[in-house]
């Protein structure tokens, strides 16, 4: 059977791989990339520190950055962490990120509100502290 380069089946269009997020691992490929035994795999996801999908019929499902997640937690247990204290840093690096992320966005406002303003019209001239005087912009009728 030969199949042409320019046959397509159906409608779909070209493979397009799953994102990070994508729960695509069963339990025991994501114990082998993590380097950790599935039975620490489910431990850490009764814990809560992992969270994976779920399948219909129960079955664990991890995605790449559940792994990379469980390789930070067994490398922080290594280095002499309980289990408690990862759990407390990966809360706070997630929030670190979420704050990232807002200062991010914040300062993309503020930009967005400097440029504004320095191309509106008829707005008050900045008085240097310098100069001690009050200047009073008032809209002529």
């Amino acid at each position: 059977m030969t199949i042409h380069p320019d046959h397509t089946r159906g409608v779909r269009g070209p493979f397009t791989p799953p994102g990070p997020e994508a729960k695509v691992f069963v339990i025991s490929v994501a114990a082998e990339l993590s380097g950790l035994h599935p039975q620490t795999l489910r431990t850490y996801d009764r814990l809560g520190l992992v969270s994976p999908g779920r399948t219909t019929g129960g079955g664990r499902r991890y995605s790449l950055h559940d792994i990379e997640l469980l390789r930070d937690v067994a490398q922080l247990t290594a280095e002499g962490l309980g289990l408690e204290g990862v759990k407390r840093v990966l809360h706070l690096e997630h929030q670190v990120f979420a704050l990232q992320q807002r200062v991010a966005a914040l300062q993309a406002e503020l930009a967005d509100a400097e440029l504004r303003m320095a191309t509106t019209p008829n707005l008050p001239v900045p008085v240097s502290a310098a100069a001690q005087q009050v200047v009073l912009w008032r809209r002529r009728r």
